[in-house]
């Protein structure tokens, strides 16, 4: 069974388990009227066997070897007195991710702790009744410890699925970007390749007649041919994703050549944002400015960045006069409620003096599963 724990808790971890295997050799040959020493070494080193079983099986054979160190552990207890075993098998059944033998093994362990307890304090053993307050707290490890650890490994596990979910909808993202240049390719530039081709055409007809009508086709090609060029250049640029910082830079420039004072606050806090969401907020923010500098007649724009601990929070405020035009009548709204909503993200317009725009985008994005089923299939 694979243990995601990173290198410095493992070795925490396997001082923690030395010593705790080698305390009950020392008691095994020092501790007076227990049975024979021998027989309770060979336990122990069985115990360690089992531990290593559990660590490096596979999932059932990690079932076997756990069941294994708990009986050793109850008969170490019995026996000896030693209850401490009790910690190292805790552990081990909170490595279990089926829930089924996570309850399993957990109610045996717990028990025969308890019935291993009862018996050394009904039969008056010496040395367990002289470190009791220790078998109360290890008591409560057997209790606690398992879910714990169960936890533990639940939570490394769901942050692995995460990052994967995350790079997957990141493909899709890109996927989506790609089928929408395409559209754009064949919706614009096809339709504006076939006005070059007729004016051409037309202008082929008239050079002879009338020459003067046939250079201002030819010109209005050229004017055509320059547009669709500019078009073709912009959505090339858009297939490489643009962090904010990126976009930060471009909205600088662009409110200063349109002589709208700008102020930017907390640029430096997106940093550690994925880069699917930075480049989701990257094109929301240029669509929201660009509304800004066509619609809104403002002589001031601020943009606001939040990074807090569950969601993101990007604010575009201006000052001019973008309630008297809805956004609602335009395609910019659109296209940024679909790339928010593709990371189950927001977007909220207040037209009351000025326009503020704020855009909401969650850390955890959520996975639709008939859309993750029909990629892998």
């Amino acid at each position: 069974m694979p243990d995601p724990l990173s290198e410095s808790h493992k070795r925490l971890l396997l001082g923690l388990w030395l010593l705790l295997y080698l305390i009950p050799y020392y008691l095994l040959f020092h501790g007076p009227g227990r049975p024979p020493a021998g027989a309770g070494a060979a336990l122990l080193l069985l115990f360690l066997a089992a531990a290593l079983g559990s660590a490096l099986s596979g999932r059932r054979a990690a079932y076997f070897w756990t069941f294994v160190q708990i009986l050793i552990s109850g008969v170490v207890s019995v026996a000896y007195g030693y209850v401490y075993l009790s910690f190292g098998v805790s552990y081990f059944i909170g490595r279990i991710r089926r829930r089924r033998a996570f309850s399993v093994l957990y109610t045996l362990h717990l028990l025969l702790f308890f019935g291993a307890v009862n018996y050394c304090t009904l039969t008056q053993h010496a040395f367990f009744l002289a470190q009791f307050p220790f078998v109360i707290l290890t008591l409560i490890g057997a209790i606690l410890i398992p879910f714990n650890t169960y936890f533990r490994y639940k939570r490394i596990e769901l942050q692995k699925l995460l990052v994967e979910a995350n790079r997957r909808i990141a493909e899709l993202v890109i996927q989506e970007e790609r089928q929408r240049i395409s559209r754009d390719l064949h919706d614009t530039l096809g339709q504006k390749l076939s006005l070059i081709g007729l004016k051409s055409e037309l202008a082929d007809k008239l050079i002879e007649n009338k020459p003067a009508k046939a250079q201002l086709e030819i010109r209005e090609v050229q004017t055509v041919a320059r547009s669709t060029l500019k078009e073709v250049q912009e959505l090339v640029s858009k297939m490489r994703g643009t962090t904010v910082r990126e976009e930060v830079a471009h909205v600088r420039r662009i409110l200063g050549a349109a002589e709208i004072e700008f102020q930017c606050e907390d640029e430096a806090c997106l940093s550690e944002v994925s880069p699917l969401i930075q480049n989701v907020l990257s094109m929301c923010i240029k669509e929201a400015v660009t509304n800004v500098v066509r619609h809104s007649g403002a002589s001031r724009c601020r943009l606001r960045m939040e990074h807090r601990s569950a969601e993101t929070v990007v604010t575009v405020e201006d000052n001019g006069g973008g309630g008297r035009q809805p956004w609602g009548q335009g395609n910019g709204l659109i296209g940024m409620k679909e790339r928010l909503d593709f990371v189950n993200g927001k977007v909220e317009i207040d037209s009351g003096r000025g326009t503020t725009v704020r855009m909401t985008v969650p850390h955890i994005i959520k996975q639709d599963p008939h859309v993750f089923k029909h990629q892998k299939g």
